[in-house]
């Protein structure tokens, strides 16, 4: 079975950064992208940003443009969200996810292995 496993969530001022690591672990199979979404206190799950396995295809929410930057090493088997210019209303659960098929990247039911999550959380 396919594990996701995140690090890097922690507490942060405003105007600060984190990097955010998902490693992948267990068997192996063909991942066909990775995403990030967050979940904070009363909200709906959302999308953040995603990356293909090659890394020729990357997406991003617009409220996170300009400020976040997603990456992967794939001999490490791990997908970075790197988080800066952190704000308030980023505060949530991170996830990252995987994909093993073909579709869309910006919906949570185009991915199939999901991480427990890591705590975000940026203060005033």
């Amino acid at each position: 079975q396919v594990q996701l496993v995140e690090s890097g969530g922690g507490l942060v001022q405003a105007g600060g950064s984190l990097r955010l690591s998902c490693a992948a672990s267990g068997r192996t199979f063909s991942s066909y992208g990775t995403g990030w979404f967050r979940q904070a206190p009363g909200k709906e799950r959302e999308f953040v940003a995603a990356i293909s396995w090659s890394g020729d295809r990357i997406y991003y929410t617009d409220s996170v443009k300009g400020r976040f930057t997603i990456s992967r090493d794939n001999a490490r088997n791990t997908v970075y969200l790197q988080m800066n210019s952190l704000k308030p209303e980023d505060t949530a659960v991170y996830y990252c996810a995987a994909k093993s098929f073909s579709g869309n990247y910006y919906y949570p039911t185009g991915y199939n292995y999901w991480g427990q999550g890591t705590q975000v959380t940026v203060s005033s």
